[in-house]
């Protein structure tokens, strides 16, 4: 399910290189005081670089579809960026198309497969995204197609293969899912879940939102064949404004909208700045850079590869730190008071996210309660439609939701431990 069984934390020494590629990584940027930000399910550190790839290419005033000098120049930009989008998915065939974000790819899509391909049914799960269970909810019943729905398990936060496997039939067209839940951290086990479906219908759509996990892990199209995936830059260190999804041949032979002169794997509409495409090449620009600190190849994706695993385990390693503390602080398992919502014992099934409720103290006060000791976190409650349906799934009303990045120490979650006991005690 994880390409990383095992935590094991950063060096110090690189660990003090990577936070310094990131912007406002121990500052509030308007206060300038310092703060610890552990919301990147919400928002998201942003990579310098990005930023400044993103500035530099946007103020140049050509278009990439001319034949002068600059205008070649960022026609290489975007079609580097393109090659780097597909370095992150490990994507050899297919097209990748640009959408102003990740949620109109995702919707856009669904509608393309739910209203040309053939069935009765759509399957989904109640551990989806708005975007992605919405899409499916919005285009089932415009076009008279039934939803299927699969419970979400309270034990993992996850879904189980067999839950999602018995809804689908000869008549289902397409299998609509997260790969990792921005409300528990539950990853899905995305490759068993494929291969059993095409076991019951070889020729099922399959349609993901890799939004959350794309950050945290590896994300692999050669393994794991798939017709639509989405990410979103802004939460992968990128910035906003943009949204990518790879629809594989197959799907881009619908029939999409599309400029009637371009080829089927041209899908984008109008023209995405240069820039954008130049901040996520300086996003796989930066895993790369970490990934050689781990191996000697020179392989643009075994770079990246390697990387992401440098992350995922860091953040492995931070997340068994939270829960289970040290010798000399206690982690959240251990404090009184505190309650650790869907606390599964296999971390290789978890991103890192963990949802936490404090006795006896509501989720916005305790979110107020812990921005005073400068430390940003967010509660997730049911009132909410981005986590109603996610929550009431898992008999909970509410939670308050601790999202960190790679980027961040182990001193950093002890702080965030330490306050925690000082609320609860208080």
């Amino acid at each position: 399910m994880s390409h990383v069984a095992e935590g094991k934390l950063l060096d110090s020494e690189l660990l003090g290189e990577i936070r310094e590629k990131f912007a406002y990584i121990d500052t509030d940027p308007l206060t300038k005081e310092a703060r610890i930000f552990l919301d990147n399910a919400g928002g998201s550190f942003r990579l310098k670089l990005a930023n400044e790839r993103f500035a530099e290419i946007d103020l140049i005033p050509d278009h990439p579809m001319r034949e002068h000098r600059t205008a070649v120049y960022l026609s290489d930009i975007e079609k580097q960026g393109i090659d780097d989008i597909r370095t992150i998915f490990n994507a050899k065939n297919g097209a990748i198309v640009p959408y102003y974000t990740a949620s109109q790819a995702i919707f856009n899509l669904t509608g393309v497969v739910a209203e040309h391909v053939e069935g009765t049914n759509i399957v989904t799960t109640a551990l989806e995204h708005p975007s992605l269970y919405d899409a499916a909810q919005f285009y089932a019943d415009k076009f008279g197609k039934e939803l299927r729905v699969a419970p979400t398990n309270k034990i993992t936060g996850g879904v189980d293969v067999e839950e999602i496997t018995k809804l689908i039939d000869k008549d289902t067209i397409s299998l609509n899912f997260i790969y990792a839940s921005n409300i528990s951290g539950g990853i899905l086990d995305v490759e068993t879940i494929i291969k059993e479906a095409k076991k019951i219908k070889p020729d099922i759509y399959i349609i993901i939102d890799a939004v959350q996990h794309a950050p945290h892990g590896l994300i692999d199209l050669e393994k794991t064949v798939v017709d639509v995936i989405n990410f979103a830059p802004y939460k992968f260190f990128g910035i906003r404004g943009v949204g990518f999804a790879y629809v594989s041949d197959r799907a881009t032979h619908l029939p999409h909208q599309r400029l009637l002169g371009k080829s089927d794997e041209e899908l984008g509409l109008g023209s995405v700045t240069p820039g954008h495409y130049a901040a996520i090449s300086a996003v796989v620009d930066y895993v790369c850079w970490l990934g050689e600190k781990f191996t000697n190849t020179s392989d643009r994706r075994s770079l990246y590869e390697a990387g992401m695993t440098a992350i995922s385990q860091h953040e492995r390693a931070l997340l068994q730190i939270l829960l289970d503390g040290t010798e000399s602080v206690d982690g959240l398992r251990m404090l009184d008071g505190v309650t650790v919502h869907l606390d599964y014992e296999d971390l290789s099934k978890r991103d890192f996210i963990v949802g936490i409720s404090l006795e006896g103290i509501d989720y916005n006060v305790a979110v107020d309660l812990y921005s005073r000791e400068n430390i940003i976190v967010y509660d997730r409650v049911a009132s909410s439609i981005y986590s109603k349906r996610m929550l009431e799934s898992f008999d909970m009303d509410g939670a308050i939701r601790i999202s960190p990045m790679h980027c961040q120490s182990k001193e950093e979650i002890l702080t965030f431990l330490k306050v925690t006991k000082k609320i609860v005690n208080s």
